[in-house]
């Protein structure tokens, strides 16, 4: 009843004119982001991040929590459209969601998709009010050791799960690693990797990291293809955007199916949403075999259902883990960790006691934020397809100007600029050879809590290496790790031998 309690307060904040401004806003202007072929999700927070600070903290998160959710719906409107996922965790609904909409049902695989968001992120976001702060009570039995063991999990799970090649995946994580580091260390003193620069020795600003990342290395490696990839071709998107009653009833269970197998995974550092969407889309295709008429191939309706809420429940309890642990679970939630941060704020067990009115407020909001998409999107989705007619030099070319304007905004240093150049040409070299852009963001925003908790704990322990394993969380947290990676390896070697067959 406390956590009822609070809620209601959380929506007394959230429901002021000035705040559902916010809410639209971010909603509109996130999945305006998500439907730019190749930005996504992600990247619509990384672009977004400079717009908010100028706004106080309880509604600069509010404007997220549109965001969050605005950017996940736009990866799957331009999958659904024009067989171009807008980030990865939208590859799932995309194989039948385009075939629905090449065979002229579009605003009904839009509709899924729409309604499968709000109740996969519904009924995660609702177990997050009641549970969240029983992780936050749990976070509190958490040592340096502890959290170095969650750190090295998140860190492992996330490099060996989202890539194809574990190298690869490690590899990037260095690359995280290597730029957390960067600057002056907080407790020697000593300059790291800086060359002498005064430039570097407050570090690399995340901002910086992650809109060269994510957003400049996208538009470099579309500048690289665009003469070679053929031109989207546009879909006719017209009928009714809402569902028949048997529609609905269709894809009624393989929405609860998918929530199912999303909510666990918003809590395990496994990079992202890509791995439930992957279990419930081939769940409903080994249930769709067993039917006299199966649908799969043919635009199946439950193929975009179950997927979709998939997605949306496993980012709905990732903000759970965010708010409660401080543990990104994948790269959209480390962008909103380094939002907290510029804010001076820790997202972790004491948030909840030192800023209860902003936890939760940003809860409230997301579920405003929910209905608000629905809203907004259901009617308005044939609107959003419309952006592609919009020439793609000039599209990023644009993009580029809002990097660095976004850039220059946070510190007003040419210097930022000249490196997030640089790291934008590096993104652009990592997805040139199919290197994972997650465990970057995740080595970079756990880095330092890695290290910190690393020698926090030798220190106190007089150079005991024992006191990292000394614990029964660790030992959880370290046997679920290489369960994680036994499964891993298993799957691959399975798809492998199946492949030689």
């Amino acid at each position: 009843m406390e956590s009822l309690s609070l809620l209601m307060e959380g929506f007394s904040q959230a429901l002021t004119p000035m705040n559902l401004l916010w809410v639209f806003v971010g909603a509109f202007l996130g999945t305006a982001v998500g439907v730019l072929p190749g930005l996504g999700s992600s990247m619509a927070v990384a672009l977004l991040l400079p717009v908010t600070f100028s706004l106080d903290p309880v509604g600069a998160f509010i404007m997220f929590a549109g965001v969050y959710f605005g950017g996940l719906f736009g990866d799957s409107t331009m999958g659904i459209l024009m067989n171009t996922p807008g980030g990865s965790t939208a590859i799932a609904t995309t194989f039948e969601g385009h075939r629905m909409a090449k065979l002229g049902r579009a605003p009904q695989a839009l509709a899924t998709s729409a309604i499968g968001a709000f109740i996969g992120g519904l009924i995660a976001t609702t177990l997050v009010v009641f549970f969240a702060p029983k992780l936050a009570d749990l976070a509190v039995m958490f040592g340096p050791a502890e959290y170095f063991a969650l750190a090295l999990f998140a860190f492992i799970a996330t490099a060996s799960v989202v890539s194809d090649s574990v190298i690869k995946g490690l590899a990037a994580l260095g690359i995280g690693l290597a730029l957390a580091v960067v600057g002056i260390d907080g407790i020697s003193g000593a300059s790291r990797f800086t060359a002498d620069m005064p430039q570097l020795f407050d570090g690399i600003s995340i901002i910086v990291i992650t809109v060269g990342v994510l957003a400049l290395g996208e538009v470099l490696h579309v500048a690289s293809r665009i003469h070679r990839d053929p031109a989207l071709s546009a879909i006719a998107v017209s009928g009714r955007p809402y569902l028949s009653k048997r529609e609905f009833r269709e894809a009624l269970p393989a929405w609860l199916r998918g929530t199912a197998f999303g909510v666990p995974f918003g809590v395990i550092p496994v990079g992202g949403a890509e791995v439930p969407t992957f279990m419930a889309y081939g769940t409903e295709r080994r249930l769709d075999r067993k039917r006299r008429n199966p649908q799969f191939g043919k635009g199946a309706i439950r193929g975009v259902a179950a997927p979709e809420a998939a997605g949306n429940a496993t980012s709905g309890t990732a903000m759970g883990a965010l708010l409660a642990l401080g543990l990104p679970t994948s790269a959209t939630a480390a962008i909103m960790l380094a939002a907290f941060q510029q804010y001076g704020l820790q997202p972790g067990p004491l948030l909840f006691e030192r800023n209860p009115d902003l936890v939760w407020a940003l809860l409230a909001s997301l579920f405003v934020g929910l209905v608000m998409l629905l809203v907004l999107n259901l009617p308005f989705a044939p609107l959003w397809a419309k952006l592609l007619l919009i020439p793609k030099h000039y599209l990023f070319a644009g993009i580029t100007v809002f990097c660095g304007l976004g850039v220059y905004a946070t510190s007003a240093a040419v210097s930022d600029l000249l490196i997030v150049l640089a790291i934008g040409f590096l993104g652009f070299i990592l997805r040139r050879y199919g290197f994972p852009l997650a465990p970057i963001m995740i080595g970079v925003v756990l880095g330092p809590l890695a290290e910190t908790s690393l020698r926090n704990a030798m220190m106190s322990s007089g150079g005991e290496v024992s006191i990292l394993v000394s614990s029964p969380i660790t030992w959880a947290l370290y046997g679920v790790l290489a369960i994680v990676i036994i499964y891993t390896l298993w799957r691959r070697i399975t798809t492998r031998a199946r492949a030689d067959v």
